[in-house]
């Protein structure tokens, strides 16, 4: 079960995203400091031939940076495109008032990444003005219902404006023609207040979602079961964005007035630990993450950890539960990007070639119904496996979230293989070439599941 609590204080509004009971997602939400998302008028100050880029003040501390390539008709980026040629001087020009989208947040180096092409994003879709581009998500990959989505929301849109179907569209058609329509108008009165401006100054004319609302519409329908808030505004916005959608309707918004909701599920103690650069792991073993501009950097350590007389076990077992640890970290951190792991040197040739040469892919996201991941290594899902998709591995697999569809760990022969789920409820799961049956009476629907391969037979354990 999915809840989210938000603890506001005088000081800070905190955000906690839970999961069966346990802490997976955290923000602070500094909407003053926070501008992904909005929309403004911005006043061009400077051009930079050179890079082919502008510096435009949109009403922040620091000029933002937006690039030709961000100020030009959108391209659909699946094809290959010739090198632009344009002179950035013969688009736009100092002092034009422009419309923008922030696309990167700024930071102590740098000013905000804007650019010209705009992303309303509902539920269903994302419309992009101003583009003939109709795209669907990657993970919808039933041919016949991206053709049905496509014919539907090309029928619905205005001339002149494109769009994003979203994964959470399959099946649907009134809601999508209805979410079209608000969307639409929202882009219209943009527009409107954008060619009747006439000071020379920026201004803001969208506010972006806020970090409750970006859930709530990211996540799977009906996955938020609860929203628990303590402070009484709060409540009746989120109460307001559920009589607006419908999609929303069995969710439960409670009221704890003035009440420090994060005593809940221990929450204080998990949120400290965020801070620490240094995470500990079960085994006595630990984790060291450093985040940069180009990357982050996570290093694994035998720590405490002394194991088996056996050192290369005592390793191996460290570097597994390492990865477990990774795949909950990246989530409750929010990484992203390019993402660089150290795991300890072994000098088992075996187990150099699982680790080294394991080409882990790390999927942010769910595994929807019909979609399927196959890796030579090992998976590690930031989200759930939902009924109907595959993940096989010739490794491990390890799902952050619920696991309902099927999960087939060791695929080429590894029965040292592993498969963890946050919640474990599908009906089957294969280690190797042995296959568990799943029911009621065994095992069912295990909280923070761990499944591997003893006597030839596989076991699950709570983990």
């Amino acid at each position: 079960m999915l809840e989210i609590i938000i603890n506001k204080s005088k000081e800070q509004k905190e955000i906690a995203l839970v999961e069966n009971g346990k802490l997976v997602e955290y923000y602070l939400d500094e909407e003053s400091i926070r501008k992904e998302g909005n929309i403004y008028i911005g006043i061009v100050k400077d051009i930079v031939k050179g890079m082919q880029s502008a510096f435009v003040n949109i009403g922040t501390e620091k000029n933002s940076f937006i690039h030709l390539k961000d100020i030009l008709d959108k391209v659909d980026e699946s094809k290959e495109h010739k090198e632009i040629k344009t002179d950035i001087s013969t688009v736009i020009k100092k002092g034009q008032k422009i419309l923008v989208q922030v696309k990167k947040d700024s930071n102590q180096l740098k000013g905000a990444r804007i650019s010209t092409h705009i992303n309303l994003p509902g539920k269903y879709i994302a419309i992009m003005p101003n583009t003939d581009i109709i795209t669907v998500s990657q993970k919808i990959e039933d041919k016949k219902e991206q053709q049905r989505l496509k014919k539907l929301v090309k029928e619905n849109l205005s001339t002149g404006n494109g769009a994003v179907i979203r994964t959470s569209a399959v099946g649907k058609e009134s809601e999508i023609i209805e979410e079209i329509k608000s969307i639409e108008k929202k882009w219209n009165d943009i527009k409107n207040k954008f060619d009747n401006y006439k000071s020379n100054k920026p201004c803001i004319l969208l506010k972006a979602n806020n970090i409750v609302q970006k859930m709530i519409i990211d996540l799977p329908e009906d996955s938020i079961k609860k929203i628990t808030v303590n402070d009484k505004k709060e409540y009746e916005k989120i109460v307001e964005i559920k009589n607006d959608n419908n999609y929303l309707k069995n969710m439960v918004v409670e009221l704890k007035e003035n009440e420090d909701v994060l005593d809940k599920y221990d929450l204080k103690k998990e949120i400290a630990k965020l801070e620490n650069r240094k995470i500990w792991l079960k085994c006595g073993g630990f984790i060291t993450i450093d985040k940069t501009e180009a990357l982050t950097a996570i290093d694994v350590n035998t720590g405490k950890y002394t194991g088996t007389k056996n050192v290369e076990q005592t390793i191996y077992k460290v570097n597994e539960e390492a990865t477990i640890e990774i795949a909950r970290q990246l989530r409750l951190h929010d990484i992203g990007g390019i993402i660089i792991i150290d795991y300890i040197d072994m000098k088992s040739e075996n187990n150099k070639e699982k680790i080294e040469n394991s080409d882990t892919i790390f999927q942010r996201g769910s595994v929807r119904s019909g979609q399927k991941i196959e890796a030579k290594g090992s998976v590690v899902i930031i989200g759930d496996v939902n009924a109907g998709a595959e993940v096989i591995a010739g490794d491990n697999i390890i799902v952050q979230g619920n696991l309902r569809g099927l999960a087939h760990a060791g695929a080429k022969g590894n029965k040292d293989a592993i498969i963890t789920a946050g919640n474990l409820e599908a009906l089957q799961v294969r280690i190797s070439n042995i296959v568990k049956e799943i029911d009621k009476a065994d095992n069912f629907n295990v909280a923070r599941a761990y499944i591997c391969v003893k006597n030839d037979k596989i076991e699950i354990e709570k983990w």
